[in-house]
């Protein structure tokens, strides 16, 4: 036995969780929590109020919260699983009757301290539960069409329930990543080939039916298709804020205008600059390579999940991870390709960079239980 074993195997229990770790996960996170900090005393023009000084502490209290998650074996967790699930769909049915209204959008719930949105609670509860789900069927039932059904039940349960608060964009989350999940249980393909080919044979339908006796959309939302596909043809109406994120985004050029010298979102023409289009102000700022290097960032933290999904060789803690990653790929994904004007404005904000409690928390417990299947994987 090596010194360096003794020790560790000598240490208390607590101290050898923490030994193992992973830490450079938690670097990452820092990192990427850190470029939201400073993005977001730039737009509050050199402030750390009423912003960034929040947006701190709840990083704060996300990786205290973190590590505690992270020291329950995982084992717990997938015990919990069923209980978080439903939780969570009784916190999105309680939204429906004394939920607080913002912005058009009943989503969250005052809790006097703080606004829970529990549609964030719900895309981690969700991977949890579709983990545990099939972990605990024997693989050769997985696409027996029965088995198939229950899951596509679990998951457009809390995806209609979202959908009427009304929040497109988390419920799109949902449904594409309870999807994605399925699919690396091992469902068979000819599934979401039968959804895809359905998908896209009804927008072909959609469109042939403009202008028809049995037109299925509304006018006006013919024309929120048109304003997407095309946004200068209303530029100071409904093509508004993709432009002016699109004029950010061009004028930071490789190295950008400098540290708080954006002039779209210090002037005030950059929609919710603090929240979803929070990109484009880094943009402007520090240009492509500001940009890039914040995506690659995201990038390196879902490596390192699916670098710790494939070494573990219990099959919760694998879907787990690997939901957990896609989830947050998902997040960055539709919030970036959304203010790039690539995918319709849905309100997806950008994880740890965007300004908001419920996310930042929802993020830091679903890393915490990442942690905890890398530090109780069986060796």
């Amino acid at each position: 036995m090596s010194y360096l074993e003794y020790n560790v195997k000598t240490v208390p229990s607590g101290w050898r969780k923490a030994l193992h770790l992973n830490w450079p996960l938690v670097l990452l996170l820092t990192a990427v929590a850190g470029v939201g900090f400073l993005m977001l005393y730039s737009v509050a023009g050199g402030s750390f109020s009423p912003w960034a000084e929040p947006q701190m502490k709840r990083f704060a209290l996300g990786l205290a919260v973190m590590f505690i998650v992270a020291m329950v074996p995982i084992w717990f967790w997938r015990s919990m699983s069923l209980v978080a699930y439903l939780g969570a769909l009784f916190l999105l049915v309680l939204v429906e009757f004394f939920g607080t209204i913002g912005m058009g959008a009943q989503r969250w719930i005052d809790l006097g301290f703080m606004r829970l949105q529990p549609s964030e609670l719900m895309k981690i509860t969700l991977v949890m539960f579709l983990a545990a789900y099939y972990d605990w069927l024997p693989l050769n039932k997985t696409s027996r069409p029965l088995w198939v059904l229950l899951p596509v039940l679990i998951i457009l349960l809390p995806t209609a329930l979202v959908l009427t608060q009304p929040d497109l964009g988390t419920a799109i989350l949902l449904v594409t990543g309870g999807g994605l999940l399925m699919f690396l249980a091992g469902v068979h393909w000819a599934y979401f080939g039968t959804v895809i080919a359905a998908g896209a044979g009804g927008i072909w339908l959609v469109f042939e039916s403009r202008g028809t006796d049995w037109q299925l959309l509304k006018d006006y939302q013919f024309r929120r298709i048109d304003t997407f596909l095309d946004p200068s043809s209303d530029p100071l109406g409904a093509g508004y804020h993709i432009t002016q994120a699109k004029i950010a985004m061009g004028s930071g050029g490789w190295t950008g205008r400098g540290f708080m010298q954006g002039t779209q979102s210090r002037l005030n023409f950059l929609p919710e600059k603090h929240t979803d289009f929070i990109f484009n102000t880094l943009a402007e700022e520090f240009g492509f390579i500001g940009g890039f290097s914040l995506l690659l960032l995201y990038v390196l933290v879902l490596v390192f999940c699916i670098v710790s999904a494939l070494q573990n060789r219990d099959r919760f803690s694998s879907l787990l991870i690997l939901g957990i990653g896609l989830t947050f790929f998902l997040y960055f994904a539709v919030n970036m390709s959304m203010v790039m004007g690539l995918a319709p404005v849905v309100g997806v904000p950008l994880p740890m960079v965007s300004y908001g409690g419920s996310a930042m928390l929802v993020l830091m417990v679903a890393f915490g239980l990442v942690q905890s299947a890398h530090i109780h994987r069986p060796r």
